[in-house]
Parts: structure tokens; C-alpha cells; sequence
């Protein structure tokens, strides 16, 4: 899936505006995701090796923010279950790793 440079733009805001609103820090959910905080804040600019892991971290934000009684606020492309995009490798989604 291609996302237009405005997709981009708005996908970039709402996973930094969840991680911000976790309250967790780059080098927490990285080890958490098994990466280097170098890696994760590339995920998080959308600059990535596997075209899954923006939907990794989007999980992985989602479930803290939970965990933490928060609303994750909503996002406009990564939405319902990666198994819904033929493109996607939902097992690579589902170990949660960005290794």
C-alpha cells in the first residue's frame, strides 16, 4: 500500500502523538520491540525496512496505551487487522518485533 505525501504526513503525527501520549521513552519501547532507538524513531518518521513495521508499532502503542485505562488516538491509514491486507505479513505483525 502507497500512501499519498498528506497520508504520510497525517500516519507520521498519529503514531509520534500515541508514543508521546504512552509517556514511554525511546529506548523503552525499543527494547520492549527488540530494536534500537535509532530504528524505532525511523518507524516512527515511516522510514522503514518492512512495510509491517509502522502496523508493529501501532499495535505495541495501542496495547500500552490500554494497559494505561488511555484511548489511543485513532488513525487514519493503519486501520483494522493487518490479515485485511493481502500485502501484509500478519505473522511478522503478530510476533510484535521489530528486529
Amino acid at each position: 500500500m502507497s500512501l499519498t505525501a498528506m497520508e504520510q504526513h497525517a500516519t507520521k503525527r498519529e503514531l509520534q502523538e500515541n508514543f508521546e501520549l504512552s509517556g514511554l521513552s525511546v529506548a523503552q519501547a525499543a527494547a520492549d520491540l527488540q530494536t534500537t532507538p535509532t530504528y524505532l524513531q525511523q518507524v516512527l518518521d515511516l522510514n522503514v525496512r518492512h512495510i509491517e513495521d509502522p502496523w508493529i508499532v501501532r499495535n505495541y502503542l495501542n496495547q500500552v496505551l490500554r494497559q494505561q485505562h488511555q484511548t489511543p488516538i485513532p488513525y487514519s491509514r493503519l486501520i483494522g487487522s493487518p490479515a485485511d491486507y493481502w500485502f501484509l505479513n500478519e505473522a511478522r505483525v503478530n510476533r510484535g518485533q521489530l528486529n
